[in-house]
């Protein structure tokens, strides 16, 4: 059975409170530009933007220009599927 995004936003919450990260995630994006990314994350000096996506989930062309646009900074910029989580596992311990 293939994870919803909802259900995966909730999977990188948890281990974002396991692993002791400052967690954003928008309740509404009635109000927020097209294509934010879905989580920020931050400990210590690092900063984590990282788009959710389901196993067959695809990037709008505004996603992608968000993430083209931070990809530009010192922050780290990831697209996550659930088959990334052992190395999600790694990227927030």
């Amino acid at each position: 059975m293939e994870l919803t995004e909802r259900d995966w936003q909730q999977q990188i919450k948890a281990l974002a409170v396991i692993y002791h990260w400052k967690y954003y995630h928008t309740w509404t994006s009635i109000h927020s530009p097209r294509g934010f990314i879905d989580v920020v994350m931050v400990r210590g000096n690092r900063l984590i933007f990282a788009e959710l996506k389901s196993a067959q989930g695809k990037l709008t062309a505004y996603q992608q220009e968000w993430i083209e646009a931070l990809t530009a900074t010192s922050a780290e910029v990831y697209v996550w599927r659930p088959s990334d989580f052992n190395v999600i596992c790694e990227i927030l311990r």
